[in-house]
């Protein structure tokens, strides 16, 4: 995103650039940023709707077990040639792009748990970037909150068909918007004609509302104020801030504390929290870059204005955008829900019920289902997974493919052009596609890119395999 120096900054919006000249190419330069944010140890109910959580060694032995039976046969040369194309598409977006740094995570059956990073975590330090750095995953989050709300399906507490009005009275009111005709099911896949109230506050001077809080409600108020959006889907974080709101309201707790006893307890996610008003990331994290307009930024290597964006308040994106986590983690949520852990058969299947999207919001063959993303590989089949940007600069995406095989990547600058994104793209093919049929970016060097396989993982889930449902869908089933 750009920010002028004496003028009100405008931070436009969206998933993916659109293309454009002129005024319009440098608005779209940044679509990623704003509105794709945009997030008591009680284990989570599986679908018999009994206690389960896993123990973190579980995961750690069948790594251990994958692992040694790669060195006493030799690792598949698949998994070298996989290693080889990930690196390539990393490199392309740290030399061709201008990203300061990218990070992944793999693991499946074939290949384990391995890392690759590119580029710098910091550019005033040159410390290099690592997989095991924490980061802003925006709208990673939404997935969080709707496996949260499907959760409360299984349990009989919500109705995915429900009226908002039903939870939150007289909540969605005027201006052309009825909570009575607005059904949960809508608010998770955007389908409910809401505004998104991110567009209308990042159009402001940024120094009005970058360290400042905002409440779920006060968000709801901005959005409704708003125009209603000219087509039938439409991208909106406000819609998560609702289901936020119903959580709440049918738990009688927050939907960050629900999270946290749904969710990151039982699967040992320790590297993933709720930063509140705090505006610093704990622990250690890359910087995060947005490019910056006016002569007292300071050009950094290659003649790129940079400005760093890692302190921000959250509260912005709330329930659709606020979580801080790192590419692990991610992978082990992915791994939870589609493995079984986190919601019924059923509920997962209403999770991947998908809807068309708007291609200039996503990209073309995008599908949207309830907090999930379905997108085509160019080797056959489909990702599911979420993908988010924050108006700072990080970006994050977890996916997991058709064969059960997961990616978490992480940057520290979004991708600000068509073919940016395009690349971007191309990584998570690369990571998820076999090697012989993965698209191949052009090999180029890069400082402080670095590879590496562990045989041990702190994670509490198990390798899985897939199978086809009544659906003709791919879903993860656990094995011992």
């Amino acid at each position: 995103m750009r920010h002028g120096q004496s003028r009100a900054t405008r931070i436009p919006v969206g998933n993916r650039p659109r293309a454009g000249t002129g005024r319009t190419a440098r608005r779209a330069a940044v679509l990623v940023a704003a509105s794709a944010l945009l997030a008591v140890a009680v284990p989570a109910a599986n679908a018999s709707g009994t206690a389960r959580a896993s123990g973190a060694a579980d995961e750690a032995r069948a790594t251990q077990r994958t692992t040694a039976a790669h060195r006493a046969t030799g690792a598949p040369n698949g998994c070298d040639a996989a290693r080889t194309a990930l690196g390539r598409s990393l490199d392309t977006l740290v030399t061709r792009h201008g990203i300061p740094g990218v990070a992944a995570e793999v693991i499946g059956r074939d290949c384990g748990r391995w890392t690759a990073e590119r580029g710098v975590a910091d550019l005033d330090t040159g410390r290099p970037m690592r997989a095991a750095d924490r980061l802003r995953i925006g709208s990673v989050t939404k997935t969080f909150t709707a496996t949260v709300v499907v959760q409360l399906a299984d349990e009989g507490r919500i109705g995915l068909d429900d009226p908002v009005e039903r939870h939150l009275p007289g909540l969605i009111r005027g201006n052309g918007h009825d909570g009575r005709t607005i059904t949960v099911r809508q608010l998770l896949q955007h389908t409910s004609g809401l505004p998104d109230h991110v567009e209308a506050i990042v159009a402001r001077p940024v120094e009005e509302w970058r360290l400042r809080h905002f409440e779920p409600r006060e968000l709801v108020a901005t959005a409704l104020a708003m125009p209603r959006p000219a087509t039938g889907w439409s991208y909106s974080t406000t819609n998560y801030v609702v289901a936020g709101l119903i959580v709440e309201k049918v738990t009688g707790h927050g939907v960050e504390a629900e999270v946290r006893r749904r969710i990151i307890e039982p699967l040992g996610l320790r590297d993933t929290y709720w930063p509140g008003d705090h505006t610093r990331i704990r622990g250690p994290h890359s910087r995060s870059y947005f490019p910056a307009v006016g002569p007292a930024e300071t050009a950094r290597p290659g003649g790129t204005p940079l400005a760093d964006g890692t302190e921000w308040n959250m509260s912005l994106g709330g329930a659709g955008g606020a979580l801080v986590s790192t590419p692990g983690d991610v992978n082990r949520f992915f791994r939870g829900l589609f493995g079984g852990r986190l919601v019924s058969a059923h509920g997962l299947a209403e999770m991947k019920r998908t809807v068309p999207v708007d291609p200039e919001r996503l990209w073309p063959g995008a599908r949207y289902g309830l907090g999930l993303i379905a997108s085509p590989l160019t080797c056959g089949g489909m990702w599911w997974g979420h993908g988010g940007t924050v108006p700072g600069g990080h970006r994050a995406l977890g996916a997991i493919g058709p064969d059960g095989r997961g990616i978490a990547l992480a940057l520290n600058k979004v991708p600000d052009s068509q073919e940016a994104e395009a690349d971007f793209l191309a990584a998570v093919d690369a990571g998820l596609c076999p090697a012989d049929r993965a698209p191949h970016a052009s090999s180029t060097d890069s400082t402080n890119g670095t590879e590496s396989t562990t045989g041990t993982d702190s994670t509490n889930g198990t390798e899985s395999t897939t199978s086809t449902n009544s659906n003709g869908t791919d879903q993860l089933r656990e094995t011992e």
